[in-house]
């Protein structure tokens, strides 16, 4: 066995969490930073065009999905390997995971490539913004390739417990971005093209890095990417993971179009700010704990310590009963003026309020469900944390269309319909957490 000798563990603590947690954290609310830039890169090129890259979020969160397969099904192995010291179980996982992604890369990218047209019309904009964005997708579907692995090689690093160079690779690839967008699309007048074209690169640029680091630190030599039975356990593991994230990403489809636009534009607008603005700087803060929590979690657990990954869990959750608290106090105080810097329209602003103050009631809870849920996943309980929090994230479409329509709360039904569904998915994983009942990953 290619294993090093084991070494006393040291306690879990609260810094220790903090130190993974914070770049975790600062790499999420980059990537989605990614959206923000394209958005703002293409403005001058037309109100078509930010229609179209707006609309194709949906398509990239798809995307993602099914990427998310072999990211999530490699966490916890990578993570339990890490633990136990065990190198050589460690490369196989990490080979068979990047075959997995590879495959699934060259899958997705064809269909995106041949269906551009199909998946725009999906979208149902209107024809020049359909036109934008098969044209969007189009180049995506050349230049995307390094979208589907760097979800993989974040996963694996956030897994061995270096998160500091998955921060490193998102600062990169955003300030790549952000001089490539304008460099493609007006210099050299690719136009919305170009804006996939600056994306890829420049993922594929700090990608590049990310091998390189994941090669030296795994010792990962060609023999290691022969697919085995090792790629169906990572299939197994990450396809309950992909499933959760693609029905959250319908779920919001389905609010948007049964509920919230029949409601009216200010309504919509509200939810653009709330959920992009507003939860998009406090949601990287629970998921990096969230992740930091996982992290430690699957490597004590393949130290076969369950009482570090206890004393993992408390700290964690101390660290998101914290910044969950202060979220709630950000929402309920700062939401005049923080909504006020998006909006100068007197009735999307009082929206704006509404959902913010609204959603501070559930923000302690968003923090518990990120960190219950991503320990769960982290540790390989995939399917437990699926059914938590799916059927919950269903019940959000009618229960919203109930009490905004039937008990006439209008946005404030829907923004309750959040806020219950939070609550119960927190409990639910919390409960399921708090078994301790945690799968065997062993070979």
């Amino acid at each position: 066995m290619d294993r090093v000798t084991r070494r006393r563990p040291s306690p879990v603590t609260l810094g220790q969490v903090f130190a993974l947690a914070w770049p975790a954290a600062v790499s999420i609310l980059l990537n989605n930073a990614f959206k923000v830039i394209d958005q703002f890169a293409v403005q001058w090129l037309g109100v078509a065009a930010q229609a179209a890259v707006g609309a194709c979020t949906f398509v990239l969160i798809a995307f993602f999905a099914l990427y998310e397969i072999t990211a999530a099904g490699a966490a916890p192995l990578v993570a339990r390997a890490t633990g136990a010291r065990d190198r050589r179980w460690r490369r196989r996982v990490v080979g068979n995971a990047l075959v997995g992604a590879t495959v699934i890369g060259v899958l997705v990218l064809l269909g995106c490539g041949f269906g551009a047209e199909k998946i725009a019309a999906l979208l149902n904009l209107a024809p020049e913004a359909r036109s934008k964005a098969a044209e969007y997708l189009r180049w995506l579907a050349i230049a995307g390739f390094p979208l589907t692995l760097a979800p993989l090689v974040d996963s694996v690093f956030i897994a061995m417990g270096q998160t500091r160079r998955v921060m490193v690779m998102q600062i990169l690839a955003t300030l790549l971005n952000v001089v490539l967008n304008p460099l493609f699309i007006y210099h050299l007048e690719m136009g919305i093209g170009g804006a996939a074209v600056a994306t890829g690169l420049s993922r594929g640029i700090s990608l590049l890095l990310g091998l390189v680091w994941l090669v030296k630190e795994v010792g990962l030599v060609p023999g290691d990417l022969r697919p085995d039975s090792v790629l169906r356990w990572i299939f197994s593991l990450g396809m309950p993971v992909a499933w959760g994230t693609g029905l959250y990403a319908l779920v919001y489809w389905g609010l948007l179009a049964w509920v919230i636009s029949p409601l009216g534009p200010a309504v919509n607008a509200a939810l653009g700010i709330g959920y992009s603005a507003l939860e998009g700087f406090t949601w990287p803060v629970f998921w990096g704990i969230a992740a930091a929590g996982a992290s430690l979690v699957g490597r004590s657990l393949g130290e076969g310590d369950g009482w570090r990954a206890r004393q993992a869990i408390r700290c964690a959750g101390l660290l998101a009963w914290f910044c969950g608290s202060a979220a709630t106090l950000v929402f309920w105080f700062g939401a005049v003026p923080l909504s006020g810097l998006f909006t100068e329209d007197p009735l999307v602003h009082q929206e704006a309020v509404r959902y913010a103050r609204l959603l501070a009631f559930s923000q302690l809870f968003v923090a518990f469900e990120a960190l219950a849920g991503g320990v769960l996943e982290g540790a390989g309980a995939t399917r437990a944390a699926f059914w938590w929090s799916a059927p919950f994230n269903l019940l959000r479409i009618p229960l919203a269309v109930y009490l905004a329509f039937f008990l006439e709360w209008r946005s404030t039904g829907v923004w309750w319909a959040i806020n219950l569904t939070t609550y119960a998915k927190a409990l639910g994983l919390g409960w399921q957490l708090r078994r301790g009942r945690w799968p065997r990953l062993s070979r």
